[in-house]
């Protein structure tokens, strides 16, 4: 995708400022000078070619070249409610989601939740998507948000498909799939467990809400695995969508 940098306020004009991190990297690390050409985005949805005017210390001018409105994400909104893995997990995970094109992701605080999520873990986590978006091509930045487990599946839109990642012993549940003439949601919420999985009261409150169970076989998957499994099969259009019966 070329060089592309991230610019922190909206871009509504004619110029645009790289400061911090992203200004230190094209002075320092690319040698950018003035003339130099890279591609700006903001994280709402377009990217602007555009051209180093003037670099000084760890502030970068650039003069704005074209404004083009390229839509790179998926047809489907994927939210992702997920109780964060350890370490480095959490960065991998972050990274992969933005590069299948998940709208959303939620980090939940369950009773089995081995991580203790804060503000700090949010603006980390931020950090990953502007990276990942840089190098993927996308020009919308995944939200990240902080919720407990009951206020995500109480607070989900009524219109989107919502399921919870558990293991069933319904088959016909497990493998039913859409009629050929129902058209795909245009929205999914899926819930991801911690390692130890999703207490039997989290999952029982979820299912009287209206989120369906979601088996994905008869293997252990950590919680990275399954949460790319559900964000893959649903931007593929593969995930069940006719209600629960």
């Amino acid at each position: 995708m070329g060089d592309r940098y991230f610019v922190d306020e909206p871009i509504l004009g004619t110029s645009a400022t790289l400061q911090g991190a992203e200004a230190h990297h094209l002075l320092h690390v690319m040698r950018a000078k003035p003339g130099a050409e890279v591609t700006l985005f903001d994280g709402t949805g377009a990217e602007f070619p555009a051209r180093v005017t003037q670099a000084v210390r760890e502030r970068v001018e650039l003069s704005i070249l074209e404004r083009r409105d390229l839509n790179r994400e998926l047809s489907v909104s994927v939210t992702l409610g997920v109780a964060l893995p350890k370490g480095d997990r959490q960065r991998w995970l972050v990274e992969k989601a933005v590069e299948l094109g998940v709208a959303r992701l939620v980090v939940l605080k369950v009773s089995r939740g081995i991580v203790r999520p804060n503000a700090n873990t949010l603006e980390r986590l931020r950090r990953t998507v502007i990276e990942a978006s840089k190098q993927c091509g996308r020009n919308r930045l995944m939200e990240i948000k902080l919720a407990d487990f009951a206020d995500f599946v109480r607070d989900a839109p009524a219109n989107t498909q919502r399921y919870i990642a558990h293991p069933t012993t319904n088959t016909d549940e497990r493998t039913i799939k859409a009629a050929p003439s129902e058209p795909a949601p245009s929205s999914i919420s899926a819930a991801i467990g911690p390692e130890g999985g999703f207490t039997e009261g989290e999952v029982s409150g979820a299912i009287e809400l209206g989120w369906r169970p979601l088996d994905l076989g008869p293997r252990i998957l950590r919680v990275e695995t399954a949460a790319l499994a559900v964000a893959t099969l649903a931007g593929l259009g593969q995930l069940p969508h006719q209600r629960s019966v």
